[in-house]
């Protein structure tokens, strides 16, 4: 299936969101540690600065699993983020001088590393063909002028310092003859040189020489990709036997169904998403954005003006969150969505009265609710309290749940929620400690179609 341009656009929402995460963190400050010991996501950094404790290995690779047709070819963009270390300079009578901060209006500038976005296209590759494709970006110096009120006060002075690498194609085997094992890998080369640089620690130099907030993006042409976690049986043993390092592939696809891979270096489910509600980016995705658009509105005029002057990133974010409107804000305060996947699967729900019997909202209504000899048909087999299910979780991008994948479990309760969904209240047949969370009531929750039934009911008891 050809991908369109809608794949690559759904795709660097999320990317973007990926390639700037912890770049800054509230409250946006230099000041503040949080943002002094940065660039936590995707640093391929420098050879030999892993070793030496100052950055992160120089690597990251992952398999993806293509359909085997003849012709198949991918297109790859690598993405991240080129160090800039910036210098503040206040104009003097004999030209120049360094300095720690510098006030311009509203702004307060200080020294700082700043991340420049860089793409790396590469093409058409066929995918029964090994590539090594070369990859640099220059070093070089950049120079913004500061003007209050019309007259020149001060200068930016941003360096960057040329970083190379590589990126591989490698086709697998694979066990399954309908699938290709597609491994691509990405290897910082860049020359540095750990000598020490007043005001910048070892791991700011080594910074400046990494890809920061690396990742790929995969678009497929003759073919289509295969999840790893949620593909037809038949390729789960290929899926099982991917390897990644440092990374994790998700199938990114747009309104009409073309799959892209976007390679990340976080954990993320098939098809992620930007919530429609978001006003934009805050650099945190575990922060609630309501929360912190109001904590970013009650800072003070001073800590704005530094937030300002520590990165123009920072100044876009306080000026959206000041400038929002009641309306907007309002988005932010919660939405309901389903989360589960639009799966086929046979489920019996009960009956549970005439629907204008009881309201939904009536407390009449958990008295008539019976998870303990309530059942679920899942594939024509009758699920209740004490079968044996196989997990196959599928409905959210949850680590845990990708941890339980192709466990045994016994069901404990089978719940019905108002809108109509199912949720199946497991423990894992193998847990010792199944017998304290069962009488804790701490269960694993999953829904009808990520559940493979075993057999029959394991307890006589336990039957309806």
């Amino acid at each position: 299936m050809t991908p369109t341009r809608g794949t690559l656009a759904a795709a660097r929402q999320v990317a973007d969101a990926v390639l700037y995460e912890g770049y800054l963190l509230y409250p946006y400050r230099a000041s503040s540690s949080k943002n002094q010991v940065r660039w936590q996501f995707g640093i391929l950094g420098p050879p030999g600065a892993a070793a030496a404790g100052v950055s992160e290995p120089p690597t990251m690779s992952a398999d993806l699993l293509l359909e085997r047709r003849s012709g198949a070819r991918v297109d790859i963009l690598l993405r991240f983020l080129h160090v800039l270390s910036r210098a503040v300079e206040r104009r003097t009578a004999d030209g120049w001088e360094p300095v720690d901060e510098l006030l311009v209006g509203e702004t307060r500038w200080v020294p700082f590393h700043e991340g420049s976005p860089r793409e790396i296209a590469v093409p058409g590759l066929a995918v029964r063909t090994p590539h090594l494709v070369n990859v640099s970006v220059a070093g070089g110096e950049e120079i913004e002028h500061l003007y209050d009120d019309g007259r020149l006060v001060g200068r930016l002075v941003r360096t960057r310092w040329p970083v190379r690498g590589t990126v591989t194609l490698t086709p697998r085997g694979s066990i399954d003859p309908r699938l290709l094992v597609l491994h691509v890998r990405v290897a910082n080369h860049t020359d540095w040189s750990r000598t020490p640089v007043t005001g910048s620690t070892d791991r700011d130099v080594a910074a400046r020489y990494s890809f920061v907030g690396t990742h790929l993006l995969l678009t497929a042409t003759g073919t289509d990709f295969v999840s790893l976690v949620d593909g037809p049986d038949w390729a789960a043993p290929d899926a099982a036997a991917c390897t990644q390092e440092r990374c994790w592939p998700v199938l990114i696809a747009d309104d009409d169904g073309h799959d892209g891979v976007l390679v990340a270096p976080i954990i993320l489910g098939d098809h992620p998403a930007i919530a429609p509600e978001s006003a934009g980016d805050l650099f945190d995705a575990t922060e609630i954005d309501e929360i912190l658009t109001l904590r970013i509105q009650t800072m003070t005029e001073a800590e704005k003006a530094e937030a300002r002057g520590t990165d123009p990133r920072a100044a876009a974010i306080l000026a959206r969150s000041d400038g929002m409107a009641d309306a907007t804000l309002e988005l932010l305060h919660g939405a309901r969505r389903s989360s589960y996947a639009e799966k086929s699967v046979s489920v019996d729900f009960p009956t549970l009265g005439e629907p204008d019997d009881v309201p939904w909202w009536d407390a009449g209504q958990d008295a008539r609710a019976q998870p303990e000899t309530d059942a679920v048909l899942v594939g024509g087999v009758r699920v209740a309290k004490g079968s044996r299910v196989l997990l196959r979780p599928t409905r959210r991008a949850d680590a845990q749940d990708l941890f339980l994948a192709g466990q045994t479990a016994i069901v404990a309760r089978v719940y019905f929620d108002v809108d109509g969904h199912t949720h199946v209240a497991v423990m894992l047949e193998d847990d010792p400690g199944s017998d304290l969370y069962g009488a804790t009531g701490r269960f694993y929750y999953f829904g009808p179609e990520e559940i493979e039934p075993l057999s029959a009911p394991a307890e006589e008891g336990a039957r309806r």
